[in-house]
């Protein structure tokens, strides 16, 4: 599976190691590609997964902010709802397309 924004990858990974939540596609921290994502200062927390860091897509000098976002520390019971640790794993949206 491939994370791209205007033909540009920003993630790659074999869907088995891919976990699905709600929708998005959760990348694991080791399938971003260096130097595309900085952390932005855009709070939220979800009520089972934790506090979420939210990162700036930039590509070719262009900034998509808020297009990534990740749960480093989860909250007790999120694994078990999931079924699998996804701290830290990287899930994309808006722009940011992911297909096969």
């Amino acid at each position: 599976m491939k994370a791209h924004i205007n033909g540009t990858v920003i993630a790659e990974a074999d869907e088995a190691d891919l976990i699905s939540i709600e929708g998005n596609w959760y990348f694991p921290p080791s399938a971003i590609t260096p130097g595309f994502l900085s952390e932005s200062p855009t709070a939220y927390t979800c009520p089972w997964k934790g506090a979420c860091q939210y990162w700036t897509v930039t590509v070719n000098g262009q900034a998509y902010p808020d297009r990534a976002f990740s749960y480093p520390n989860l909250v007790p019971g999120a694994v078990e709802r999931v079924g699998k640790d996804f701290a830290g794993y990287v899930a994309f949206w808006k722009d940011v397309e992911v297909t096969p």
